[in-house]
């Protein structure tokens, strides 16, 4: 009887109940079709509204990269920098909703670029409504505002909107099109064709789609342009330019690790589809271990580079731990889905040092990013990526990424080298793709001297040469009484003669 319900054959019904009854099986089955419909429709209402939730989350990042770009430049520049991440949404959606969304996701398509749904047409699609695109919409402008934090302090504002239109629009989308899309030549989530290396490349939210992408934008965006000034002196030694406000800083820190949790655990996009088990426990358990993962692995970086820093530069240094936690995040990303939380802490502890590591190494090669947003993003999105090829387990690999028996999980796990392989892959793609467009277009405002604003300008400040004033207002009579304090300040603690 359960069978035949659930089935809804009227003709089976009625040869289940008997002669004269296929008006009772019409009805009974007419019933059993309306509660399905109504289970359909609140499966759909239930994971929109996860998916719209976690696009929130993802926006209000950029929240958090305004206030921590604001704390990590000084004060003369902060206008500026609020603006620039202002119009990475503002532009990013407009360019995202023009070309990027199509580009990445625009079906069908080839391997390497989507072709369909320019300006959201014939929208929504069988597999696609608009909250989806409002999600990955998020995730593009936070690809460029990681860029906006290499070049801060001295870009031109005409370069920040076109190298952030260019980024949402095209650089972006292309990349996540290869990994994300079921077109993609290298996507894990391939529905159709060979998978690269018979595993594809598993970044579940982003180490290499968003982060590298972002930080090696950044990095040649700050190549290019080249340090600030007073950053190195004469002979060559790295001179602090401290960020004005560390309070903005950790606000901007707290915000991003909230905004966190729609980035990793919201890239389910559903959280009401069961497993091939049948089970919907799995699919909540999953999402939930991905928030474990993304925390512990934010905090172990933290923690890590308190000590470490501690022990290389004497100083429990707020900013730095912020900047550790963030790469530690950063580098969870890939794999946030499936490893087990003890691997997230030894993602967490590698993370910190590859963040001290390649700061160290900025340092000598004389590369000035004040964000450290090239080395956070960029390095710890690199680890990410590998990390992910070396403790991927096979459970959690067969559970997010099914209906491929067989496929490969992590070095270290006892998965083989294959998955490694096609992470390396994505690794050397990455870097080439960017380094290709946002190098080339780098390159080319450089030499049209529309990248580099000029020197007088960059001493006086961006907001009063650019903006039209300060981000805080100082009055007159304040500067002189303060003025006076510090010299009453200076004349008590200064050195009393000999006697």
């Amino acid at each position: 009887m359960a069978t035949a319900l659930l089935n809804c054959s009227e003709i089976q019904l009625a040869q289940f109940l008997g002669p004269n009854s296929t008006d009772a099986a019409a009805y009974i089955c007419s019933q059993f079709s309306t509660i399905s419909n109504a289970y359909k429709d609140t499966s759909y209402a239930i994971d929109s509204t996860y998916l719209l939730f976690s696009a929130y989350l993802v926006f209000s990042m950029q929240l958090g990269f305004a206030m921590l770009c604001a704390g990590s430049v000084r004060a003369k520049n902060t206008m500026n920098i609020m603006l620039t991440n202002v119009l990475d949404a503002a532009a990013g959606g407009l360019f995202y909703y023009l070309f990027g969304f199509a580009f990445a996701f625009g079906a069908p398509s080839n391997g390497f670029i989507g072709r369909h749904n320019f300006g959201l047409k014939s929208f929504p699609t069988e597999n696609f409504d608009y909250s989806y695109f409002l999600y990955q919409w998020a995730f593009a402008i936070a690809a460029a505002g990681i860029t906006s934090g290499s070049i801060a302090e001295r870009t031109q504002f005409v370069a920040y909107l076109i190298y952030s239109s260019f980024l949402t629009g095209f650089v972006y989308p292309v990349v996540s099109h290869w990994f994300w899309s079921g077109d993609g030549w290298a996507s894990a989530a391939k529905t159709s064709g060979s998978l690269l290396f018979g595993s594809g490349v598993i970044d579940f939210a982003g180490s290499g789609v968003v982060h590298m992408v972002g930080g090696i934008a950044g990095l040649w965006g700050a190549l290019i342009e080249g340090p600030r000034i007073g950053r190195f002196d004469h002979s060559g030694r790295a001179i602090a330019l401290r960020g004005h406000s560390a309070s903005l800083v950790v606000l901007g820190t707290f915000l991003l690790w909230f905004g966190w949790f729609g980035f990793n655990p919201g890239s389910f996009v559903k959280i009401l589809s069961p497993y091939e088990s049948g089970s919907y426990y799995g699919q909540w358990s999953a999402v939930g271990r991905t928030a474990v993962t993304t925390t512990l692995a934010g905090c172990t970086a933290a923690l890590t580079t308190l000590f470490g820093k501690r022990i290389l530069s004497g100083h429990w240094n707020v900013t730095d731990v912020c900047n550790g936690l963030l790469g530690g995040f950063a580098a969870i990303t890939a794999g946030c889905s499936v490893v087990e939380p003890w691997a997230a802490i030894i993602c967490g502890f590698v993370a910190s040092l590859v963040l001290i590591g390649c700061n160290k190494l900025a340092e000598k090669t004389k590369f000035d990013d004040p964000l450290e947003a090239a080395q956070l993003h960029g390095g710890c999105g690199i680890w990410g990526v590998i990390f992910t090829a070396l403790f991927a387990t096979e459970k959690y690999v067969n559970e997010v990424y099914p209906n491929k028996p067989g496929r490969p999980y992590g070095l270290f796990m006892g998965g083989g080298g294959r998955l490694l392989a096609a992470h390396v892959i994505q690794i050397l793609v990455i870097i080439g793709w960017v380094s290709a467009t946002m190098g080339t277009l780098f390159f080319i405002l450089h030499k049209l001297k529309l990248l580099r604003i000029s020197g007088e300008d960059e001493m006086s400040g961006m907001d009063m040469t650019r903006h039209g004033g300060f981000a805080y207002i100082y009055h007159e009579e304040d500067t002189h009484k303060n003025g006076i304090q510090l010299s009453k300040v200076e004349s008590r603690t200064s050195t009393p003669p000999a006697v």
